[in-house]
This record gives structure tokens, sequence and C-alpha cells, in this order.
């Protein structure tokens, strides 16, 4: 074989073998999106266990949903929409939780950014 079309062949193979691998390479998800409430220590037959919980839960969506500029109206707006999706959806699972399904002792949640 002649010199030039070893080294096209071999560039070809070292391009494709990085063109394969750049998933893997990839940033991952970040985890920030992702909050875990634990409710195992908190007696939600009563007002005042069921009020921290709601508290946490406010405290996660803001984690997951992150902040925007305040000179970013739009982001603003987004933001606060994410919130409001992410604790009705995570209410939904505080009923389950405190409807006496003893099996889900934390609540995840989870936004899309």
């Amino acid at each position: 074989m002649n010199s030039s079309l070893k080294i096209a062949i071999g560039s070809f193979l070292f391009a494709a073998a990085v063109i394969k691998g750049a998933p893997a390479l990839a940033e991952p998800a970040q985890p920030h999106n992702v909050a875990i409430v634990h409710t195992a220590d908190l007696d939600l037959t009563t007002d005042a266990g069921r009020r921290l919980l709601d508290r946490r839960l406010v405290v996660a969506a803001g984690e997951v949903c992150g902040t925007a500029s305040k000179a970013d109206l739009a982001g603003q707006n987004t933001q606060r929409q994410c919130r409001k999706d992410v604790l009705a959806q995570a209410r939904a699972r505080n009923d389950l939780v405190a409807a006496g399904r003893r099996e889900q002792r934390t609540i995840l949640i989870a936004a899309r950014r």
C-alpha cells in the first residue's frame, strides 16, 4: 500500500473513533435539577409536620428551578412557572405520603431547564 493511502485510512479511523467516543466525553446532566425531600422525620398527621414538609418542598422547588436575573423578565416568568409546576407535582406526591403510604419516605422533585 502506498503511504498516502495508509495515512488517509489511519486518519479516517482516528476521526471515526473520536466521533464515536464524543458522547462519552459530554458533560453529565447537572445534578441541581433534582432534589430529594425526606419525610421520615415528620409527623404528617399534625399541622406543624405538614407545614414543615410544605416549606421543604418550596425550598427544593427553588433549588431545582434556579433563579433568573432581575433584568430578565422572561427568565423570571419561566422560573416562576417552573416553581408552580414543580410544587403542584410535589404536593400531589405529598398527599400520597400524608395518606399513609409508609413505603414512600421521600419526595423526588425534578425540573427541566
